[in-house]
């Protein structure tokens, strides 16, 4: 493999774990948004009573988005497609 294969297939690897942890992140924000929107255990209206609502959701939103795309990240590294690469 020569040095540009190589750099062009680490990309390929960097763009694979990004789409993968942006979809996860995406999914995390969503689940968020799920239990806020279907009040589940109390959570959106005490979001909506709270005196820093932002602070609040943020401390809600962020942890689950970050929790989700590590997540699908690493399952993203265990299916990751391997290609046997042949020097010529």
């Amino acid at each position: 493999m020569t040095p540009e294969e190589a750099r062009r297939d680490h990309w390929d690897m960097l763009r694979f774990l990004a789409v993968n942890a942006g979809f996860g992140a995406l999914l995390g924000l969503g689940v968020a948004g799920a239990l806020v929107w279907l009040d589940i255990g109390g959570v959106g209206g005490a979001l909506l009573r709270s005196h820093q609502p932002v602070l609040t959701g943020l401390m809600m939103f962020l942890p689950l988005a970050l929790l989700f795309a590590a997540t699908v990240t690493a399952s993203a590294v265990m299916l990751m497609p391997y290609r046997k690469k042949k020097q010529r």
